[in-house]
């Protein structure tokens, strides 16, 4: 059984892997006509890319 800080960070792997796809697939096209958009979106999608990356290690940790 998981304890809560696990399911918590599993929860928001979740939500950032869901987070991420929105930008990829429909933020970033709606923003194609706006340089200030566009720029702030790709800087968003690094940023949820290393927050993906952070909690799968926590959650390995977390796991062993």
């Amino acid at each position: 059984m998981l304890n809560n800080n696990t399911y918590n960070l599993m929860m928001q792997l979740t939500v950032e892997h869901l987070s991420l796809w929105r930008i990829k697939n429909e933020y970033m096209k709606d923003a194609k006509k706006s340089p200030d958009s566009k720029k702030f979106w790709a800087k968003m999608l690094k940023d949820k890319e290393a927050h993906i990356r952070e909690l799968k290690v926590l959650i390995k940790k977390e796991l062993k």
